[in-house]
C-alpha cells in the first residue's frame, strides 16, 4: 500500500500560560493521499487552523507540540530544526492564507516574489525561472499573464491575488498544499473559481491538499473526505458524501442540520445549543456533552475514541456496542 503524503498520529498542541497550560489539539490523527483533498471543518475555535500551522512548524511560543508524530511521505518532519523545517515549506510543503496580503510583500512586484521562491527552490536561471512564473500565472487564470507578471499586489482583486498566492504556492511543485480559509474574503463567483483551481491541483499535480474551512459548501464541493473537528479533537472523518447524508456524530449531524437546501422542505434549520468551550474550561469526558441531546453519564466521565463504522469514524459513545446494547 502506497504511504500517505501526510501521517498525522495522536497530535497534541499545547499553549503554556502564566495560569495554565492549555491544550488547543488533543489526539488528533489522519492521513492524506497522493492527490486527496481532505477538508477540515468545525466552528471557531475547533483546532483546525492550529493543526495546519502544527503540520508547517508555525506554532509560535508559547505553543508547542507535546506529543504525537508527522510525517511527510514517510519522514518525521515534526522534531526537526527550524532550519530544515524552512527548507520543507515553500518547496515540500505549500501554503494559503484567508488574507492574500499576508502572503505577499506589498513593496514587491508578484513576479520578483515568484521568482524568488522558484529560484529558492529549484536550479533554475533568472530567465527560466522567470518563464516559469509566467506560465504558473496562466495556469492559475492570471489573464495577460506577460504583463501582470510586473504588477504590484494592489493592482490586484481580491480573487486574482489569491490566484498569485496560489500559483506561489506550487511554484516549486509541493507534495503537500495547506489551505487555510482561502475562498473566505472573496464572493460566491469568485470562491467557485478559487474551488475548481484546487481541485485540478490534486488532479493534475497529484498534490495533496489539507483544506482548512468553516463552509460546509466548500466542504462538499472539493473534498474527497473531510474531518470534523471538535474542541481539538476529531469528532468524526468519512468520505465526504457519507458525512453529508449520513453524519454519525451529534456535532456532525447538527452542523450538517444547519445547511439550508433548495429541495424546497419547509423545516427549520437545526440550531446547536450552547457553544465551543474554551481552552480553559473543556468539559470532562467528551467536550461535547454540555451541547448534546444524547450525552448519558459515561459522556461526562470519559473521553470517546475513534470508532470505525463503514468508511467513516466518529468518536462517541453511542458507537460503542457494550453502551448501546446497555
Amino acid at each position: 500500500m502506497m504511504k500517505p503524503v501526510l501521517s498525522v498520529r495522536n497530535l497534541e498542541v499545547e499553549f503554556v500560560t502564566r495560569r495554565a497550560t492549555l491544550r488547543a489539539i488533543n489526539g488528533v490523527s489522519f492521513d492524506i493521499a497522493k492527490g486527496e483533498v481532505l477538508g477540515v471543518v468545525g466552528e471557531s475555535g475547533a483546532g483546525k487552523s492550529v493543526t495546519g500551522l502544527a503540520v508547517i512548524g508555525l506554532i509560535d511560543p508559547p505553543g508547542r507540540i507535546s506529543a504525537g508524530e508527522i510525517e511527510l511521505s514517510g519522514t518525521r518532519i515534526d522534531h526537526l530544526p527550524p532550519e530544515e523545517i524552512r527548507r520543507i515549506r515553500g518547496k515540500r510543503i505549500g501554503m494559503i492564507f484567508q488574507d492574500p496580503l499576508t502572503s505577499l510583500n506589498p513593496l514587491y512586484r508578484i513576479g520578483d516574489q515568484i521568482i524568488e521562491t522558484i529560484r529558492t527552490h529549484t536550479n533554475l536561471s533568472e530567465t527560466a525561472a522567470r518563464r516559469r512564473a509566467i506560465d504558473l500565472l496562466a495556469e492559475v487564470g492570471i489573464p495577460a499573464p506577460e504583463r501582470r507578471i510586473d504588477g504590484y499586489p494592489h493592482e490586484f482583486s481580491g480573487g486574482m491575488r489569491q490566484r498569485v498566492v496560489i500559483a506561489l504556492a506550487i511554484c516549486a511543485e509541493p507534495e503537500l498544499i495547506i489551505a487555510d480559509e482561502p475562498t473566505t474574503a472573496l464572493d460566491v463567483s469568485v470562491q467557485a473559481q478559487i474551488i475548481a483551481l484546487i481541485k485540478r491541483l490534486g488532479r493534475d499535480h497529484g498534490t495533496a491538499v489539507m483544506l482548512v474551512t468553516h463552509d460546509m459548501g466548500v466542504i462538499a464541493e472539493t473534498c474527497d473526505r473531510v474531518a470534523v473537528m471538535y474542541s481539538g479533537r476529531i469528532a468524526e472523518i468519512g468520505p465526504v458524501q457519507e458525512v453529508v447524508r449520513n453524519p454519525l456524530h451529534p456535532y456532525a449531524k447538527g452542523l450538517m442540520g444547519a445547511i439550508p437546501t433548495l429541495a424546497g422542505e419547509d423545516k427549520r434549520l437545526v440550531q446547536i445549543p450552547g457553544s465551543m468551550p474554551r481552552l480553559s474550561a473543556i468539559p470532562r469526558g467528551c467536550p461535547f456533552n454540555p451541547r448534546c441531546a444524547f450525552a448519558f453519564d459515561r459522556c461526562h466521565v470519559d473521553r470517546p475514541e475513534p470508532i470505525t463504522q463503514g468508511t467513516q469514524a466518529v468518536a462517541c459513545h453511542l458507537f460503542e456496542p457494550a453502551e448501546t446494547a446497555a
